[in-house]
């Protein structure tokens, strides 16, 4: 007699029982197995008195049904999407980018099952969930030991197949080959491939084939003698696991057998894993080579005014009047170099009457060095520059950072196109050999500096605690997060664990990725981010590179050697002094002997030792300890010590003069990348298949190869990066110019055509105006990348020059500004103020480039710059460390850079305001300012419109003016008052005071704060 209890009706009682305790499966596995047994007990029919057990589910008959259903209409031979296929149990086994979804071990943890099981898959809106009862059957069939029709037993299918050397060479590169690898082979020993493990090194092969026990290396790993426990942390490796070793030595014993494995990489054959479908999105599609005009009546003639007057009639909208021409001059001078136009500027431009008095405006700005400046320093952002790198409380500084900053500024300024900007960013060390010093040219070294775009991810793998390969993956993850949103506008980091879940990203592409950075950036030979060039620990060398012009060295070596000359002269004199407080101790001495003998011990000491006689020799070795001072005493000499004091002072002073070859904090290939393999899930301990070098699938039309470039002869790059970059200026990239385009709108215009500057991808904002943003990029690629082009494509297009007065049409038509139906009101970003401020006191130091200047964090917490001779320089010069943020930009929401930014937040808040009032430095700021007008104005009226040119870049009004003289009149009469009240204190100019707060004042506003 039987007992059926039947699982459709008890499942749907157990189900949200199972669902709440698999949320927290990590805090008792015991109730998981209480679980999984009554679903199990549900789901059989209980035995006779035999106890025999009727046969179980298998996949053919339960399982497959249901995938053919629900699963295999995107996870198929030809799909596979997250590389999975489950029209098979063969392609089931397989398993997909997460690697097994099955786990025979502990079936609760079944991916495929957590999978179905919580509802993400099938996604929501590609196919209906599953039932109840198939859930069971899923269930069952994993619980009961995933029969096949056969026979065959999944563990069966799964044993069948043997190990091999890539199941291995991931252990070896995570445990072993930091010592015994490419660079550094201890005991000669290299463990990075089979045929290297044979050969073995000082003590004999490491392995031997079908004798785990015999073999040396599990020998070694056994006894806890390697990885040595107390070269763990310095080596930036972990113990091995029990599981390696097991691996290990199943494979020994097996013979280490190899296995001839292709790394994935794209080919000519049609991709499988991203589908022609998947690249119809807008932004994946190529840029097209030639985007029409509309013809729309009274646009003008710039082409961009064409396609926002179309959005905008259709919208029932048209352009705003343009601005004043005081306004235009003061958003331009801002926009393209932060900093306000003078008195004069202003009034040249205002009494200017040619029709080209704009445009040649425009163009004298886009020639000011200032320009780099201001424009640099949006790409700083996106590139993460910082002075320090983060991640740590230490945050250690970077030494010559600085030098890219600079690399850019200047790139700008020159207007480097475009794509030659990122194809040096990208590949510097791929352009030209720099091997040879006698052929370095300048453009040479700015090839390599260029490089530390890739160097600016937080990294603290500087610290040996915490330089493993888990860390190391972090600033390698955090570089392509910055090149996906900085260049390609690409959530790009989401694929790091798992197929993006959005954009057509595979897990697969991702590391393909990570391969390419692979010869300069690999997570076993890794290079410590320290700042001397070549220093070594034994393990890791520095990032820094010891490149320079002969001319520069040549210079620098000349300098030192005549500081070097001067040095040996002081220290000469410290020898003088001492030879003096010698003879005269020894003349001193020698006056208290006894007079018969003075003069023949003075003699027998000063005879040289061969000639001495040996009456002579005897009075030597009697007098000479008496008569000579020890170096202690010669220390306590008070000549002596004074000539120390000051030799060691000016010697000093005389070190400083000395100098020393920047070095480069480059990225370069050193041709020997180790292996690539996925890591499932992220992590480094589950790695999966071999891959190659190459870009994400989805942007390409999916059957060409990813072909390096070749480089100069000899090179030992290995070229991947320089086709990569080479791939991104292409003319046609779909992203590309895009990207950059949206970029310099956004800056322009307040808001990107699409607003998400940093996503181009599917969960990204949708353009506004499409086709302006793919005429705006074809016309920068054809007019050679010219950013400054294009600068003045924007410049002088009726968009831009728009008013930005706001009515109650554009509040209902367009609350957003979507259509660019006005100029949007900016605030000034954390640079312009605190630049503004100290430009209009007379206190900016215009020198460029070079070192940071420092900052001094005062008892009160204020992170403040350090004035240079009552000067301060552009807050681009600042120090940027990443956990010392100057408080006045901080205030102005400079952001950090974690890993970078890509577009600033805006906030409005009372520390603003109070800052801006009360702080010490910007109080002093505005009392030069104020000092500065009334030197050059007498008159009231003429101050307030002094004033006025200077901070708001425009005239007074008639009503400003009255309001001001009323103002400076009443608060001059309160300082005479003061003043009167404090006989015995020495009275200030009551009218520059009463100037000072007035400026002050018109500091605070909003008017100034405020860009139209």
């Amino acid at each position: 007699m039987k007992l059926e209890i039947r699982f459709d009706i008890c499942f749907p009682v157990l189900r949200p029982l199972i669902v709440g305790m698999k949320r927290k499966r990590k805090q008792g596995i015991v109730f998981f197995s209480l679980l999984w047994l009554s679903s199990w007990w549900c789901a059989v029919s209980l035995a006779d008195d035999k106890g025999e057990k009727e046969p179980g589910a298998t996949f053919e008959t339960e399982v497959l049904p249901i995938f053919e259903k629900k699963c295999v209409g995107c996870h198929n031979p030809q799909d596979r999407k997250a590389e999975l296929d489950l029209s098979s149990g063969r392609g089931l086994f397989q398993g997909g980018e997460s690697g097994q979804v099955v786990d025979l071990n502990e079936p609760e943890e079944s991916l495929l099952y957590e999978m179905v099981h919580e509802g993400v898959m099938p996604p929501e809106g590609k196919g209906e969930r599953l039932t109840d009862v198939e859930l069971h059957a899923l269930a069952e069939w994993i619980a009961t030991g995933s029969l096949f029709a056969d026979g065959t037993k999944a563990k069966d299918l799964l044993a069948a197949v043997p190990l091999n050397q890539h199941d291995i060479q991931p252990i070896m590169l995570t445990r072993c080959t930091s010592c015994h690898g490419g660079r550094i082979r201890r005991g000669d020993l290299d463990l990075r491939t089979r045929a290297a493990m044979l050969q073995g090194g000082k003590s004999g092969p490491a392995i031997v084939l079908g004798k785990p026990t015999e073999s040396l290396l599990l020998k070694r790993i056994h006894a806890e003698e390697m990885p040595p426990r107390d070269q763990l942390i310095i080596a930036g490796v972990k113990p091995i696991t029990s599981q390696e070793v097991s691996k290990i030595t199943q494979w020994i014993t097996a013979g280490a057998p190899t296995k001839e494995v292709t790394a994935d990489v794209a080919t000519s054959e049609p991709d499988t894993v991203v589908t022609d479908h998947d690249r119809q999105h807008w932004s994946f599609r190529p840029l097209p080579a030639e985007v029409a005009v509309p013809q729309v009546p009274d646009a003008g003639e710039n082409p961009i005014d064409a396609f926002v007057l179309r959005k905008l009639k259709e919208n029932q909208l048209a352009f705003n009047p343009e601005a004043e021409r005081a306004v235009l001059l003061r958003r331009v001078s801002f926009d393209l170099t932060g900093l306000p136009p003078t008195p004069t500027e202003v009034m040249a431009f205002l009494e200017n009457e040619d029709p080209q008095a704009y445009e040649e405006m425009v163009d004298a700005l886009l020639r000011s060095p200032r320009y780099g400046e201001r424009w640099g320093r949006f790409w700083l952002d996106a590139a993460g520059y910082a002075d320090s790198e983060g991640k740590r409380s230490a945050d250690p500084l970077r030494k010559y950072a600085y030098r890219y900053r600079d690399y850019v500024i200047r790139a700008f300024n020159a207007d480097k196109p475009y794509s030659r900007f990122l194809l040096e960013q990208i590949a510097g060390d791929e352009l030209a050999d720099y091997s040879d010093p006698s052929k370095l040219t300048p453009e040479i070294i700015d090839n390599l500096i260029a490089t530390g775009f890739l160097r600016m991810a937080p990294d603290g793998t500087g610290s040996d605690v915490v330089n493993t390969v888990a860390e190391r993956m972090e600033v390698i993850s955090d570089e392509i997060d910055i090149l996906g949103s900085t260049v390609l506008g690409l959530t790009l980091k989401c694929a790091r664990c798992h197929s993006h879940k959005y954009d057509a990203i595979p897990h697969r592409d991702y590391y393909r990725l990570v391969a390419v950075f692979q010869g300069a950036y690999d997570v076993h030979d890794w290079l410590k981010p320290i700042s001397v060039a070549g220093q070594s620990d034994g393990h890791f060398q520095s990032r820094a590179l010891d490149v320079a012009l002969p001319a520069e060295r040549a210079a620098v070596e000349k300098q030192n050697q005549e500081v070097q000359l001067r040095i040996d002269a002081e220290k000469n004199k410290v020898s003088a002094a001492e030879e003096i407080a010698r003879r005269k101790y020894f003349e001193a001495a020698i006056a208290e002997l006894p007079e018969a003998i003075r003069a023949d011990v003075a003699a027998a000491v000063r005879q040289a030792e061969p000639d001495r006689s040996a009456v002579q020799k005897y009075l030597e070795s009697k007098f000479t300890a008496a008569l000579t001072l020890t170096p202690a005493q010669v220390k306590a000499d008070a000549t002596y010590q004074k000539v120390m004091k000051e030799v060691a002072e000016r010697t000093k002073a005389l070190e400083s003069e000395k100098q020393t070859v920047a070095l480069i904090r480059a990225l370069w290939d050193r041709g020997e990348p180790s292996p690539t393999y996925i890591f499932r899930r992220g992590d480094h301990r589950e790695p999966g298949r071999l891959v190659g070098p190459g870009v994400p699938s989805v942007l390409t039309n999916g059957r060409t190869p990813f072909e390096l470039v070749p480089l100069w002869d000899g090179a030992k790059q290995t070229g991947r990066r320089r086709a990569l970059a080479e791939w991104l200026i292409e003319p046609d990239h779909p992203l590309t110019a895009r990207v950059m385009v949206n970029r310099i709108w956004k800056h322009h215009l307040g808001q990107g055509i699409v607003a998400s500057v940093d996503n181009f991808g599917k969960l990204g904002d949708l353009p506004t105006h499409p086709e302006l943003l793919d005429w705006l990029a074809r016309e920068f690629v054809n007019r050679g990348w010219s950013m400054k082009q294009l600068h003045r494509l924007i410049l002088t297009s009726k968009t831009y020059r728009q008013s930005s007065f706001l009515s109650e049409n554009h509040l209902q038509l367009d609350p957003e500004n979507r259509y660019v139906s006005r100029m949007p009101l900016r605030r000034m970003d954390a640079e312009e103020v605190r630049d503004t401020l100290i430009f209009m006191a007379g206190a900016l130091d215009e020198t460029p480039f070079g070192e940071p200047d420092s900052v001094d964090v005062a008892k009160d917490g204020l992170i403040v710059a350090i004035a240079q001779n009552d000067q301060f320089r552009r807050s681009v010069y600042l120090r940027q460390r990443r956990k010392e943020m100057p408080t006045f930009l901080e205030t102005f929401d400079l952001p950090q850079m974690n890993p970078a930014c890509q577009g600033r937040a805006t906030s409005n808040v009372a520390q603003q305001a109070l800052y801006l009032l009360n702080n010490q430095m910007v109080r002093d700021l505005s009392k030069r300012f104020a000092g500065n007008v009334g030197q050059a104005r007498a008159e009231p009226i003429a101050r307030i419109q002094e004033v006025y040119l200077t901070a708001l870049g425009r005239p007074a009004t008639s009503a400003e003016l009255e309001i001001g003289q009323a103002a400076l009149g009443e608060l001059e009469q309160e300082w005479t008052a003061y003043y009167a009240q404090r006989p015995d204190e020495e009275p200030g100019d009551a009218s520059l005071e009463a100037l000072r707060v007035y400026s002050h004042t018109i500091l605070n506003s909003a008017a100034f704060l405020y860009i139209e």
